[in-house]
């Protein structure tokens, strides 16, 4: 049998999606940022060492950062491509039931049919309190 659920129900799975495109979207936005910025002020001459040395370090780290979301996005799809190949449990294929009219009017008493009360059954009297039963 079949106990690991499917791709849609799995937690792992749409964890190692969300993570990977958040961890490229950083990754991106530090990588552009920096590089805009650098760029702009190398070209205004108005760069410091500060910007020029920390922005390229921080660069370099948005650009690690967005291949990694980038691998881990073609992991995930690739585990999704990988999971339609598993073979899923057999369904079992149930038969309906061959029932006859005659059958089901057997068991099932008529609407209209009156309630069958049970028969009273005596109860000895209660004794006054403090009288014991005679037995």
């Amino acid at each position: 049998m079949n106990t690991r659920p499917s791709l849609v129900r799995s937690i792992p799975f749409w964890a190692l999606l969300a993570g990977s495109a958040a961890t490229a979207a950083t990754g991106a936005f530090l990588l552009v940022d920096k590089l805009g910025t650098m760029t702009t002020e190398l070209t205004d001459g108005t760069a410091t060492n500060v910007t020029v040395y920390v922005g390229q370090t921080t660069a370099i780290v948005g650009g690690i950062l967005l291949g990694a979301g980038v691998i881990g996005v073609l992991l995930a799809l690739a585990v999704a491509a990988v999971s339609t190949l598993r073979p899923h449990a057999p369904v079992e294929v149930v038969e309906p039931l061959d029932w006859t009219e005659a059958d089901v009017q057997d068991d099932v008493a008529p609407v209209d049919a009156p309630a069958v009360v049970a028969p009273a059954v005596d109860e000895p009297a209660a004794a006054e309190p403090g009288v014991a039963p005679a037995r």
